[in-house]
């Protein structure tokens, strides 16, 4: 069986190591990983478990090694790119906006004026955001307008802007993937799930911005990865697809849940913190395309899934409660 290549821009993102790992568990894929900083080790990068030499990584970072990318691009030929590269927190991106739109949409100009003349790709699969529509209301689907309300989310807009003209000017075979709030184990450990249980243990305060009255759609990384291999494969080009669950939650109830999966008090455990800017109250988009066209739906609940990071936690605690908690930038 003559096996296809997919490469992967952001390998070492929680999203994209573990769509590697997903690759690596089907027998028809060789995967090259790339990313700007050293491959972490197997606690965080889950595809770490295989042995078969079916992978290789690459060190270089999109704003700065765009020759290096499109030289080992052009030896490898890769029959898909999917790009999960990103800054990608909301919050931190009102301190250097710069620094979002020269990765999220500067660097990928640079890397699409190359691609768009190649005529190997068979696909190219970008990882969009919600967040580019703003704060939502009703059944959002994916012909939604634009309404980003931060400096990450328009850049992520520009972007897609940017790669649609490429497929309406020269056929160039992209597709969208816009996923909800993705978690699970192997997350950054400054995502509100794996710091919540991170607090407990240590028995710190969990701060809930604005009381946690935020609606979001969790969805387990398991869950949008298999959805993601669909759209790659199957997804038509110049198509945007939602991968979220049928209904929201708010934080304050996922806390809640933590709390009881842990044995400990919601009330004496959480306090109220301010309200970060530009925070959406509502995050539900409807995912009824992908659910019909590509036959997807969530399967892990949000029960097992939150068991599923606390288990990975407690397995190994002795590296975890070491290691920094909170968001730390790099340019």
């Amino acid at each position: 069986m003559k096996r296809q290549t997919v490469v992967i821009l952001g390998s070492n993102s929680f999203s994209g190591s573990d769509f590697i790992d997903y690759l690596l568990e089907q027998e028809r894929f060789n995967v090259i990983g790339i990313s700007r900083s050293p491959e972490k080790n197997s606690v965080f990068l889950p595809y770490k478990r295989f042995t078969q030499p079916r992978f290789r990584f690459y060190q270089y970072d999109l704003n700065q090694h765009t020759e290096q990318i499109i030289n080992l691009l052009s030896k490898a030929k890769p029959n898909f790119i999917v790009n999960f590269a990103a800054q990608s927190e909301v919050a931190p991106s009102w301190e250097h906006p710069e620094h979002w739109f020269a990765t999220n949409t500067v660097s990928l100009a640079k890397l699409l004026k190359y691609l768009s003349t190649i005529r190997y790709l068979t696909k190219y699969v970008h990882i969009s955001s919600p967040e580019v529509y703003g704060t939502t209301e009703g059944k959002i689907i994916e012909s939604a307008p634009l309404n980003p309300s931060t400096p990450y989310a328009a850049s992520k807009a520009a972007a897609d802007l940017l790669l649609l003209t490429y497929f309406k000017q020269f056929k160039f075979p992209v597709t969208f993937v816009r996923s909800t709030n993705v978690y699970g184990a192997h997350q950054q450990l400054f995502k509100i799930i794996p710091r919540s249980i991170i607090y407990l243990k240590l028995g710190s305060t969990i701060p809930l911005h604005g009381g946690g009255k935020a609606v979001k759609s969790y969805i387990h990384i398991r869950d949008v990865s298999r959805g993601q291999l669909l759209i790659m494969e199957k997804g038509r080009a110049g198509e945007l697809y939602h991968l979220s669950p049928i209904h929201g939650v708010s934080v304050r109830n996922v806390v809640e849940l933590i709390c009881k999966t842990l044995g400990k008090s919601f009330q004496k455990s959480t306090k109220i913190a301010p309200d970060r800017p530009g925070q959406d109250k509502a995050y539900v988009i409807d995912s009824t395309k992908a659910r019909r066209k590509l036959h997807w739906k969530p399967e892990i609940t949000l029960e097992r899934g939150i068991g599923d990071v606390v288990n990975w936690i407690e397995t190994n605690w002795q590296e975890i409660r070491n290691l920094p908690h909170e968001y730390i930038h790099r340019e």
